[in-house]
């Protein structure tokens, strides 16, 4: 059996990598080659932790942070930091499920605040009444970019073929038109090219499914807010985490359907992130400059998930991860595999 892979960011190299570990007789081609510029497993924030309200997200999330933690070399290369995290809900919401999953695979991991727990554990402010939030120990970060590195060169060394020729359709059969004009046929082709399928399968003559480009941006600044690691704060949407000396902060941006090869900072989010994050965390100061801003973009769907979609004639997808899929990629990729070899 030979299976092609279009795209090599963490989610496609994972799932190539994952192949060929679960059947070394299946033949597996990873086309690494694309349009110039950064991509989201490059500009990813990295988050991990097990709590997820979606079920399926949340089950899919521990069992990658319960891999991670298991595996001292993955954790390595990942350049995995269990810092723990905390996720703020609003009020009313019921953290219960959630919860009981993460305790299935990481006992004494998660831990239920409200009101008085939560501000002294952590630096926000003016966050309305009746909030909940989960913290848990064993979770933080890890770089996306270093872990989709280290498995492609795994792939190298264990037989697989990373090809760096960009791909220009895909063609019935199934295969791959390669930019060049040569035509190489598959049993089976998976498109986990990011951002950048919606294109391809719209050059292809294939159904995009609701898939949709999405930018991602965020701003590190120097400095951290003390007490603070890994958060997300879902009434406004902001979350960040320590980066080097500094700290990086972010919240959703509105722009869709962009150029991934060319993304353009959203300077007025810029404005809105500081200007947010002063009033709910007293930081960054008032007159302090941003160190950096990134900027990507990504694949997104509704529902969101990383999940393994059949468009027929035995092509699928391998992305739709709508900026979160750092948390789920290693479970995912594992059910993927398991799918394609069925």
């Amino acid at each position: 059996m030979r299976v092609g892979v279009v795209g090599a960011g963490v989610a496609g190299a994972l799932l190539a990598w994952r192949l060929r570990r679960s059947a070394p007789r299946i033949a597996v081609e990873v086309y690494t080659g694309g349009p110039a510029g950064g991509d989201a497993s490059g500009a990813s924030g990295g988050l991990v932790r097990g709590f997820e309200r979606d079920s399926t997200a949340g089950r899919l999330a521990v069992a990658g942070l319960a891999e991670l933690r298991a595996d001292p070399a993955l954790r390595a290369v990942a350049a995995y930091q269990e810092v723990g995290s905390v996720y703020v809900l609003p009020p009313g919401a019921d953290a219960s499920g959630p919860v009981r999953v993460i305790e299935e695979a990481l006992p004494g991991s998660a831990t239920v605040l409200t009101g008085a727990g939560l501000a002294a554990r952590y630096p926000f402010r003016g966050l309305p009444d009746g909030v909940t939030a989960v913290a848990e120990r064993h979770a933080g970060y890890l770089s996306p970019a270093r872990l989709r590195a280290a498995v492609l060169g795994w792939l190298a060394d264990g037989g697989a073929t990373v090809r760096p020729e960009p791909v220009a359709a895909v063609a019935p059969g199934p295969a791959l038109r390669l930019a060049g004009g040569a035509v190489a046929g598959y049993d089976a082709v998976v498109v986990a090219a990011g951002a950048w399928t919606p294109a391809l399968l719209t050059a292809s003559g294939l159904p995009t499914g609701g898939l949709r480009v999405k930018q991602i941006q965020y701003t590190v600044y120097e400095g951290r807010p003390d007490g603070l690691g890994p958060f997300v704060l879902e009434p406004t949407g902001m979350w960040g985490r320590p980066a080097g000396t500094g700290f990086l902060l972010g919240l959703p941006c509105d722009r869709w359907d962009v150029d991934p090869s060319d993304p353009r900072p959203d300077d007025a989010l810029v404005e809105r992130v500081a200007a947010q994050a002063r009033e709910l965390l007293g930081h960054p100061p008032p007159g302090h400059c941003p160190h950096r801003t990134t900027v990507s973009a990504d694949c997104y769907r509704e529902p969101p998930g990383l999940a393994l979609r059949a468009l027929g004639g035995g092509v699928f997808t391998f992305t739709g991860g709508s900026g979160g899929a750092a948390k789920t990629v290693l479970a995912a990729s594992r059910v993927a595999a398991a799918t394609l070899v069925r």
